[in-house]
């Protein structure tokens, strides 16, 4: 009896609640300027359907991936295999991420998001109001090697302006452009403990002990010398550098 008056408790708002009219499910008008104008309800399920693409946004329409590939080639490089930690790394590339991308997002809420929430832009205008920011930074690290491939893989047809680039070819194009960078910024990190491998190994070998493994000897030195040059503003600083900051 107990369980028959909970579960009409329960259903009785329920049908209150649909006899209700209430805000529209699904509603969308044409404004006076000829846009459109989508129901709360539509907005919110296309926002919640947007940040499960958030984190490949992420890292591949921003700074992130140069970043992350250079602090692990550089953990690599140092000879250390868990410091510093997966979460520290992330972490400072998350937060270097957006110091690089800082004028980017103030170009968005400035042209996209302030006047959405004036009500001066629809929501379609909005979103492409938004991509042009991200659109420019991203054409502006994007070698053109890179774009003539994917716009020949494609099968585009050629377009008069660099605007006018489609994000369905700019996108892989600058995460190949990415890649390629953090590479490159990657091999002359590891020249120098290198050489610094090298030596402790010749050292080792004309002093007979070639039992005992190099890189137990090289590591305190690789990191003393890392220290000395103030190694990690150096590789924030070029970081950044890279990204024309």
């Amino acid at each position: 009896m107990k369980i028959l008056l909970l579960v009409v408790a329960l259903i009785f708002p329920m049908i209150g609640f649909a006899a209700d009219p209430g805000i529209p499910a699904v509603s969308v008008t044409t404004t006076p300027e000829g846009g459109t104008n989508y129901s709360v309800t539509i907005q919110i399920l296309a926002l919640m359907t947007m940040l499960t693409f958030l984190p490949a946004m992420l890292m591949m329409m921003t700074s992130f991936t140069r970043i992350i590939i250079v602090f692990a080639i550089l953990r690599q490089a140092l000879g250390l295999q868990q410091t510093p930690s997966n979460q520290v790394i992330v972490g400072l590339s998350l937060f270097l991420t957006f110091f690089i991308m800082s004028p980017v997002l103030e170009e968005v809420n400035q042209r996209a998001v302030q006047p959405y929430l004036n009500e001066e832009l629809d929501t379609m205008s909005a979103v492409k109001a938004a991509g042009e920011p991200f659109h420019q930074f991203m054409l502006h690290q994007t070698r053109e090697n890179d774009l003539n491939l994917f716009l020949r893989i494609s099968k585009s047809p050629p377009v008069e302006t660099p605007a006018d680039i489609p994000f369905t070819v700019l996108v892989p194009a600058f995460v190949t452009s990415e890649l390629k960078t953090a590479f490159q910024i990657g091999f002359m990190l590891f020249i120098p403990f290198l050489v610094i491998d090298l030596v402790v190994a010749s050292v080792l070998m004309a002093m007979g002990m070639m039992m005992l493994s190099p890189v137990i000897i090289s590591l305190p030195f690789k990191i003393m010398l890392f220290v000395l040059v103030d190694g990690w503003a150096m590789i924030v600083g070029t970081l950044a550098a890279s990204f024309g900051i």
